[in-house]
């Protein structure tokens, strides 16, 4: 399977659109410096040019390889990192430019190709799931300093490694009708217990002498998503499971599926926790809670039992671009494409400030728990359109061009167990032993690589 970015907030700063000559109503301009993009910041701590960053197998990732990768994961990450951050995060990019181009070999010895429609379903994916257009996704990369081609490389080596690992190991692994008895009657005996919805981040640890580097690298991951980073966004950009295709999501599990090390944090952790790093067999693992099924023939109450919100109400942010109401095509289109891209970065009405502070002309305002009857009728038909916790799309009104973001968090909505079909049971004891076949392969090729890191 392949890696998808998930795009998300903060980190690379937002170079929108030059501000607005003041107009009637408009909010004035903020005084506010130009931050440095995403690139720059990788800048900082790889050398500028097109020297060597590493050399793996005889193949050279060059330090302008380093710098495109940093820069696209500080700009999709959502955290603005340190300059200490930055010299961490450039040894673990470094290491998964590495571990990518051994795979990009492998696949090539194998005569493994990836077409451009694939690459572009790919990215169409990636559009989908983040509530993107192209042009937006084109202007967060542009944002950042970061060139198209390399997200699409990235793309492309995944898609190579995952055929490859289909063809390579696939044949091997045969799940027998005996294994999915035993699995479904383990699973029908356990549904008087809850099930958990995990989302993981796995880096191996080969040998004992890789142990506290592999920690010391899992903290700092961890340190990132506390910081801001969304999880999925870390997972794909660096673990080592084949869940990274997923953003590390490893579905519905139950007792007894994951090593007794994870379950043991599990049950102690709500939905939407991520633990610290935990030591299990074969490496480190960082897991997040997504969600929880109560035992089966749980009373479920219903959506509106479980929601504190009084009805007919939300609590708002708005975000205004002062244009006023009759600019300049030009300037209204910037607009529109900067309020686009600004959408983008926005994870929660609190980063939301963050965001907005940083960016010139933008105006922050927090409208606190509102009656949805005494807004504008644009502003109520684009909320009814925008789930809980996300910002609409950009929409226009006589200030200018405005956002609103949703304050309220999704309610976890409380589910009761339902038993699996055979054929969901068999795919999934599949994809276990496959992503254990897949492990050993990447581990002997590391084994046998020579890499040189500079």
């Amino acid at each position: 399977m392949w890696v998808v970015l998930a795009f998300a907030a903060g980190a690379a700063p937002i170079a929108l659109v030059a501000a607005p000559a003041h107009q009637s109503g408009a909010a004035p301009a903020s005084n506010a410096p130009a931050q440095p993009s995403a690139a720059d910041l990788a800048g900082s701590v790889v050398h500028h040019g097109d020297g060597v960053a590493a050399i793996v197998n005889d193949s050279v990732i060059s330090d302008y390889d380093l710098r495109q990768r940093m820069a696209l994961f500080i700009a999709t990450s959502g955290v603005r990192p340190s300059a200490d951050a930055l010299d961490e995060i450039r040894g673990q990019v470094l290491k998964e430019l590495e571990t990518e181009r051994m795979e990009l070999l492998e696949a090539q010895k194998a005569n493994v190709t990836v077409s451009a429609a694939d690459v572009d379903k790919a990215i169409d994916d990636i559009i989908k799931s983040n509530h993107l257009s192209l042009d937006q996704l084109k202007s967060v990369l542009s944002q950042g300093g970061v060139d198209m081609a390399t997200l699409r490389a990235q793309i492309s080596v995944q898609i190579a490694w995952s055929k490859l690992v289909q063809d390579q190991l696939g044949d091997r692994v045969h799940v027998s009708p005996e294994e999915v008895n035993a699995e479904f009657e383990r699973i029908k005996q356990g549904a008087n217990k809850p099930r958990y919805r995990v989302s993981e981040i796995f880096q191996a640890v080969d040998s004992p002498e890789q142990d506290a580097k592999v920690l010391k690298d899992m903290t700092d991951l961890d340190n990132q998503i506390q910081l801001g980073a969304p999880f999925s966004t870390v997972a794909r950009q660096f673990s080592q499971n084949p869940t990274a295709a997923q953003g590390g999501d490893l579905g519905w599990t139950q007792e007894g599926q994951l090593p007794a090390e994870l379950e043991a944090r599990l049950k102690g952790m709500s939905i939407g926790d991520v633990s610290q790093p935990i030591r299990a067999s074969g490496g480190y693992y960082i897991i997040q809670l997504r969600d929880r099924q109560e035992p089966a023939g749980t009373r479920i109450p219903t959506v509106a039992q479980q929601s504190a919100i009084p009805a007919g109400t939300l609590p708002l942010v708005r975000i205004l671009l002062p244009i006023g109401p009759k600019p300049a095509k030009d300037l209204a289109e910037r607009a529109a494409e900067a309020a686009g891209a600004l959408r983008a970065h926005i994870r929660d009405c609190q980063h939301a400030h963050d965001i907005v502070s940083r960016v010139p002309a933008a105006v922050y305002q927090n409208l606190g728990t509102m009656r949805l009857s005494d807004l504008s009728a644009s502003m109520q038909a684009e909320i009814a359109k925008t789930p809980a916790g996300q910002t609409t799309e950009p929409f226009t009104s006589p200030a200018g061009v405005e956002l609103i973001v949703r304050c309220d968090k999704p309610v976890p909505i409380e589910t009761a167990i339902v038993i699996p079909t055979r054929d969901q049971v068999e795919q999934q004891l599949y994809e276990e032993q496959m992503t254990v076949l897949a492990r050993r392969y990447l581990r002997d090729l590391r084994r046998e690589a020579d890499v040189e890191s500079r």
